[in-house]
């Protein structure tokens, strides 16, 4: 297990498996009944982000259509359980702490350079940590 510093956004501790985006996200281009992304060319294209921990440089779009994507996710129990943002824009913000998901920054750069994808993550935002278990 290695545990990595990094500054609350929104309350909360999650964990599940790490999913990892070189792009920013716009969640109205993910498929809110899969959770799968639908932007073509994204890093992420054809994977799902549902009951994952998003690890990500920032959100993308307009305020409706990231409130909106995420809401939409939600509403199909689809949403990420967490997400680690390198770059938070005040939608994605607002909206991590509406719906509840766990959203922490600031994180050690360490942190970048161990991530992989399907790693086991938890985010403590509380406490302000993040471990790859």
């Amino acid at each position: 297990m290695k545990t990595f510093t990094c500054h609350k956004i929104s309350d909360g501790k999650a964990e599940g498996p790490a999913i990892v985006s070189t792009d920013d996200v716009m969640f109205y281009l993910i498929d809110p009944k899969t959770g799968t992304v639908i932007e073509k060319e994204h890093s992420l294209e054809g994977k799902s982000i549902a009951g994952k921990i998003m690890i990500f440089p920032s959100g993308k779009g307009s305020s409706v259509v990231q409130a909106d994507g995420l809401f939409q996710l939600m509403k199909q129990h689809n949403q990420p359980k967490g997400m680690i943002v390198q770059r938070p824009d005040t939608v994605l913000v607002t909206s991590a702490i509406l719906f509840e998901i766990p959203m922490v920054d600031q994180v050690d750069p360490a942190f970048y350079q161990e991530v992989k994808e399907n790693d086991t993550v938890e985010i403590d935002a509380d406490a302000g940590l993040v471990k790859i278990l």
